[in-house]
């Protein structure tokens, strides 16, 4: 297997435990690596909170160890302000509404021999 279809397992496999994560706390995902031209969201869930409606756009950054920083670490500010852009994007095509939005952070590390670790980061974007 190649360097490049060993991390896109890893990413995939990433990114279904952090949907599985969120479905948990009670979060309903609405699409999944959702594409355009200028770029990607990986998750975009949904959660009702006190009678409010709130539309998530997650970054999934998914490791093996940490050799090089936390999964998080990845998710740079500039990463977070463009989510923010893509968000405004997928609300305009697909004509969803929320009384909220909210760009997260979810980090996946996946150690050989050891149960996977999630990290969640609420609000990434300031």
């Amino acid at each position: 297997m190649q360097t490049t279809d060993v991390r896109q397992v890893l990413g995939r496999r990433g990114e279904d435990l952090a949907a599985e994560y969120l479905t948990g706390l009670g979060y309903r995902i609405v699409d999944r690596n959702w594409r355009c031209r200028a770029g990607e969201i990986d998750l975009i869930a949904r959660i009702e909170q006190r009678g409010r409606s709130k539309i998530v756009f997650c970054e999934v950054k998914t490791r093996s160890g940490l050799g090089y920083g936390s999964p998080l670490e990845a998710i740079t500010h500039a990463k977070a302000r463009r989510l923010r852009q893509l968000a405004g994007q997928w609300l305009a095509e697909t004509g969803e509404h929320g009384d909220d939005i909210r760009i997260d952070g979810i980090g996946v590390l996946i150690k050989p021999g050891t149960r996977p670790q999630i990290d969640h980061v609420q609000g990434i974007d300031g």
